[in-house]
């Protein structure tokens, strides 16, 4: 028989969570080999390989269909696979992992509260500085996306690659995109939420790919430990 290659986070908070989240379900995940190694396995479901894989990569790695399932967080999802409704079944909400991808601006404009208030001063921010608010953001598929959906195109963005929430008082960009989870670095860095500006609320998911083959064995597999695991996560958490 085939086997089922589960990827979760190599390390990390998100690695421990997941770690945690098995042991609730009565399920022991451990590596295989050196500690500092990538493969693991599941005690009690023999058919299953874990990969380490790290969050990002695991996107990627489902995308391509090289592993059946991850357990990564939901921004990683829609980020880096555009047609995820088709491609990616998403089976389990796990209850840990929380984050908002949200759009920020500077406190100090108080004229700013929703995306068409943002509309309403591009035209003006470009006569005085010559060129559209620039949008600082690790997330550019899910910002392009958001912003057309609300008929929003006049801005530019700019790629991060660090601290995100620092471009606009560095001066880099006057806006971003990124994730929190209380809002508490947004405000200290003279940061608001926009009214509409939540994007996505994003929380670690048990997903599978329909990239990869699937036997009637590995789907059986699949629905044992999506099982094991709903047993284990809060009921409210479908809820968020």
């Amino acid at each position: 028989m085939s086997r089922l290659t589960l990827a979760i986070p190599s390390k990390g908070r998100l690695m421990d969570q997941t770690t945690d989240m098995f042991a609730r379900a009565g399920l022991v995940v451990r590596k295989v080999g050196h500690v500092r190694g990538y493969r693991g396995e599941i005690e009690g479901l023999p058919g299953i390989d874990v990969a380490y894989v790290s969050s990002g990569e695991i996107a990627e790695a489902l995308k391509s269909g090289s592993v059946h399932l991850g357990i990564t967080g939901e921004d990683m999802i829609r980020e880096n696979i555009s047609d995820a409704a088709t491609r990616i079944r998403f089976l389990q909400k796990l209850g840990f992992g929380y984050a908002d991808v949200v759009v920020a601006v500077p406190t100090c404009w108080l004229d700013v509260s929703t995306v068409a208030d943002l509309e309403e001063i591009a035209i003006p921010f470009r006569r005085q500085h010559g060129r559209w608010p620039r949008v600082a953001t690790k997330y550019i598929n899910l910002t392009r996306r958001f912003f057309g959906s609300k008929g929003f195109g006049d801005y530019r963005i700019i790629e991060s690659a660090g601290a995100t929430e620092g471009a606009p008082s560095s001066g880099t960009a006057e806006l971003i995109v990124d994730i929190t989870t209380t809002g508490e670095t947004l405000r200290a860095n003279g940061l608001k939420i926009l009214d509409d500006g939540v994007i996505l609320k994003s929380q670690a998911n048990l997903f599978a790919t329909n990239s990869a083959q699937w036997t009637p064995e590995l789907e059986a597999l699949c629905s044992e430990l999506t099982s094991k695991l709903s047993a284990s996560v809060p009921a409210k958490v479908a809820a968020r």
